[in-house]
C-alpha cells in the first residue's frame, strides 16, 4: 500500500484507455449465422382465382450470412453478401375454415448489396451500426401434402434492413464479434404451378464475427492518475503578554518571538499576521492605539529575528476579541496580548 501511495503521489501511475473505436479503414470479411422467424406467406391467387384468407405458416429456423466489402475510413462502408435462410413448413391456415398440416420447407438464397454506417465514436467497447441493402433472392418452395410432392424455385427483388453492433477484440486487432437483426422482404408475387404467394417477409437475429485486414491497435490515451493536492499545512500560533499599558518587550516576549521567526524558516507560508490587543482597563480608544504599537512593536522584533517585512501584516484590535471574557476597566494580564499568526 506504501509503494502504490508512492506512486500516487508522484503522478507515475498511468493506465491505458481506449479513446474510442476505429472506423473501418480497408477489405473486411463478416460471416454469421443465427434463427429465421418468417411471417405467414399469403396466398394472393390459385390457379388464376384471386382467394384472401388463406396463409402459409411455417416454424421457426435458420439463417446465415457471408460478406466482403471495404470501409471508407470514416464510418461508412458498403458490401457484398451472400445469405441463406431455410423454415419448416407447419401448416396451411384457412380463415373461416381452419387449418391443415404440411411438410416441406421453404429456402431463400441469393447476393444482396448493403451500405452501413458504423457509430464508432460512441463507445469503445461498442460499435452500433445500421444498414439497408437490396439484391435478388431465390425462394425454393418444397410442399409434401397427401402423398403429393412439388417442389419450384422462383426469384424476386428483394429489400433488407440491418440494425447490430459489434464488440472489438482489444487483443487482436480488426477482429470483433457481431449482433445484428435483419430484416428482409420479397417484393411481389412467386408463382408455385398456379398457386401464387405475397408478401415474404424475414426477421434473422445473427451471431457472428468480422475481420478487417490491416486494421492498427486502437489509440489509447494515458491516463495519469491524478496527483493528491499537497497537504494543507495548519496555521501556528504565538502569543506574547505585554506589562499594564505597556508596549515594550519582556525577554520571555523577545524569546517567544525568536521562535515564532526561526520557525517560519521551516514551513511553506503564505502571510504572516501580528494582531494586538488589550484589556478593558483604558478606554475604546486609548485601547486601540495601545494595541496598535504593541503589534508594531512585535512586527519590527520579527524582522529583527529575519523575517521579511513585506511578509508580515501588523494591526491592532483593541479591547475587541477578549482571551479571558471580562467587564468593562478589568486590568486581565492574558487580555494583554499580540497573537503571531504563520499561515
Amino acid at each position: 500500500m506504501k509503494f502504490r501511495s508512492g506512486l500516487l503521489a508522484a503522478g507515475l501511475l498511468v493506465l491505458p484507455i481506449a479513446a474510442h473505436a476505429q472506423a473501418i479503414a480497408g477489405p473486411y470479411i463478416s460471416g454469421g449465422a443465427g434463427i429465421n422467424i418468417m411471417q405467414d406467406e399469403p396466398v394472393t391467387s390459385i390457379g388464376g382465382v384471386p382467394v384472401s384468407g388463406v396463409n402459409l405458416q411455417t416454424k421457426l429456423g435458420a439463417a446465415g450470412v457471408v460478406a466482403g466489402g471495404f470501409g471508407f475510413g470514416n464510418g461508412l462502408r458498403a458490401e457484398l453478401e451472400f445469405d441463406y435462410r431455410y423454415n419448416g413448413l407447419n401448416k396451411l391456415n384457412v380463415t373461416g375454415f381452419g387449418s391443415a398440416s404440411l411438410s416441406g420447407y421453404e429456402q431463400k438464397f441469393g447476393p444482396m448489396v448493403n451500405v452501413l454506417y458504423d457509430f464508432t465514436t460512441l463507445s469503445p467497447a461498442v460499435v452500433p451500426y445500421l444498414g439497408v441493402g437490396a439484391g435478388y433472392q431465390w425462394a425454393n418452395l418444397k410442399l409434401d401434402y397427401g402423398g403429393a410432392s412439388a417442389s419450384q424455385t422462383e426469384g424476386a427483388f428483394a429489400y433488407q434492413a440491418i440494425l447490430g453492433g459489434a464488440f472489438p477484440i482489444a487483443s487482436m486487432p480488426g477482429l470483433a464479434v457481431t449482433a445484428e437483426y435483419r430484416f428482409l422482404g420479397l417484393s411481389g408475387d412467386r408463382d408455385y404451378g398456379g398457386v401464387k404467394f405475397g408478401n415474404d417477409f424475414n426477421h434473422s437475429v445473427l451471431i457472428g464475427a468480422r475481420y478487417a485486414f490491416g486494421q492498427a491497435p486502437a489509440p489509447m490515451v494515458a491516463a495519469a492518475a491524478p496527483t493528491p493536492a499537497p497537504a494543507v499545512q495548519p496555521a501556528r500560533s504565538y502569543l506574547v503578554f505585554f506589562d499594564w499599558d505597556k508596549a515594550t518587550l519582556t525577554d520571555r516576549a523577545r524569546s517567544i518571538i525568536k521562535e515564532a521567526a526561526d520557525n517560519s524558516t521551516h514551513v511553506q507560508y503564505t502571510r504572516i499576521e501580528v494582531n494586538g490587543y488589550t484589556d478593558t482597563s483604558g478606554t475604546p480608544q486609548y485601547n486601540q492605539g495601545l494595541s496598535v504599537r504593541r503589534a508594531q512593536a512585535v512586527a519590527a522584533e520579527l524582522v529583527h529575528d529575519g523575517v521579511p517585512q513585506g511578509a508580515i501584516t501588523a494591526q491592532g484590535f483593541g479591547d475587541t476579541h477578549l482571551l479571558v471574557s471580562t467587564g468593562p476597566g478589568v486590568r486581565e494580564p492574558q487580555n494583554r496580548r499580540v497573537e503571531i499568526i504563520i499561515h
